[in-house]
């Protein structure tokens, strides 16, 4: 694995994000991380360096929020966000720090318990791309975008277009207040005939966690 020394040797990723996010369309707010400590060491388990949007992300922030903090790219970790990149991927798409992925790797979700991973190859034959798991139909849908093209899109693009159907009256606050740990878990789920309209479904915080683990066991148990 390669020193913090080696992958912070160029920061000028750093100049781009910060330009990208002051002349950002859709509000943006940037977490600090909680330490310098926690950066180093989420930036080594990562492996990844500070030329790239990612390698940024995770050495100069905690997190960073679009739009009310309804999508949450993960960084080294913040007080509001505790969760950080590395380690939120450690036991889901790879086993230990530096090992390779299972094929895809987790970069950013959202509020409705909708997951955006880089995909590593097993998601489909645009490796590199990321995909978004949308909770509407538990399917991984290929965006045809890059890590810092993606995240572009995230700081100007129409996300009220890209979320069509899927934003609720009043979730401007909703997304605001909800714990960085948390999503929204629906009844009838979204994926489901029953769940179709988001005005009508009913709502409550869950773990992220067990939101991951509930959705990689429903496509499971799609598919059979």
């Amino acid at each position: 694995m390669r020193s913090i020394s080696e992958l912070t040797s160029d920061t000028s990723g750093w100049d781009l994000v910060k330009a990208s996010v002051k002349e950002a369309k859709n509000r943006v707010e940037i977490l600090p991380a909680i330490s310098i400590e926690k950066s180093k060491e989420a930036l080594y388990n990562t492996q990844v360096t500070t030329r790239s949007y990612m390698g940024v992300i995770v050495y100069f922030t905690g997190e960073i929020l679009i739009d009310n903090g309804w999508i949450r790219f993960l960084g080294a970790g913040s007080i509001k966000l505790s969760r950080n990149l590395p380690d939120w991927n450690k036991g889901k798409t790879f086993k230990d720090f530096g090992d390779p992925t299972i094929g895809f790797y987790l970069i950013a979700d959202d509020v409705l318990g909708g997951f955006f991973a880089i995909n590593g190859g097993l998601l489909g034959k645009d490796t590199g791309n990321v995909y978004y798991l949308t909770p509407n139909t538990l399917q991984w849908e290929s965006l045809e975008k890059g890590y810092s093209d993606f995240f572009e899109f995230c700081l100007n693009g129409d996300l009220n277009k890209f979320y069509e159907g899927l934003r609720w009256k009043g979730w401007e606050k909703d997304a605001e207040t909800l714990p960085g740990d948390k999503v929204y878990n629906f009844a009838p789920f979204l994926w489901t005939k029953e769940g179709k309209d988001i005005q009508k479904v009913s709502r409550k915080p869950i773990s992220i966690e067990e939101q991951y683990i509930f959705n990689m066991d429903a496509i499971k148990q799609l598919k059979q």
